[in-house]
């Protein structure tokens, strides 16, 4: 007889959460599951495929890729601009990956600017990911610690509008460690709870702190 399915919880330990997915332990483990980031990303518009892995019993989806969203490049275009795209093969520490760039000038350039823009921006991208492990690049690419860090570089060439990685995927998911990926929801997990925590914290000294000069206020009035 065929396991009933029911919903199970999935790690994501990317984001430091979990969703539930209707099957099996079984019959999940090796397909994908599609999110739309745009809402948590304040407006940019991201979705990013997972795929689920059974750790024995245990379910955690890991990210295969993430592209930005046809409508939010749309936005981002501009009259009397030019855009300059790229697509390569880079190296983690762990892993290759695809990485496609994409870049918005502020005004028209020729093609030896946008050439040169994109040289730049290659150049600069295989260097930062070659001493860093695959989750740790999709981490800062969602944070967008590393396109704050190549900006810089490519204004040096010509001023840009728009400056983000388009596309960033692998093929090569079996070589991430997930027993470390487990571990790093664990710890988001805990900060959350944390943040959480002190916050209540923080509302209750305030509250203590309006009641003590509401008491006073009460007192000198008498």
């Amino acid at each position: 007889m065929a396991e009933r399915k029911k919903y199970i919880d999935v790690q994501i330990p990317i984001l430091g959460e979990t969703t539930r997915v209707l099957g099996t332990p079984e019959n999940l483990h090796n397909k994908t599951i599609k999110l739309d980031l745009t809402r948590k990303l304040r407006g940019k518009g991201l979705t990013i495929t997972l795929r689920i892995f059974n750790m024995e019993g245990k379910l955690i989806a890991i990210p295969k890729d993430l592209q930005l969203t046809t409508s939010y490049i749309r936005r981002m275009m501009r009259k009397r601009t030019d855009y300059v795209e790229d697509s390569f093969q880079a190296r983690c520490s762990d892993v290759r990956v695809t990485v496609k760039p994409l870049l918005i000038t502020r005004k028209k350039v020729s093609r030896a600017v946008r050439r040169n823009l994109r040289n730049v921006a290659r150049e600069f991208l295989l260097d930062y990911m070659k001493e860093k492990e695959y989750l740790e690049i999709y981490n800062e690419i969602l944070d967008g610690t590393i396109q704050k860090t190549m900006l810089p570089k490519l204004k040096k060439v010509y001023p840009l509008s728009f400056s983000d990685i388009r596309i960033f995927e692998t093929k090569e998911l079996e070589k991430i460690d997930l027993e470390k990926a487990s571990m790093e929801q664990t710890k988001k997990e805990e900060i959350t709870d944390d943040l959480a925590e002190e916050e209540i914290q923080e509302e209750e000294t305030e509250k203590t702190d309006a009641k003590v000069k509401k008491e006073e206020a009460v007192q000198e009035s008498n």
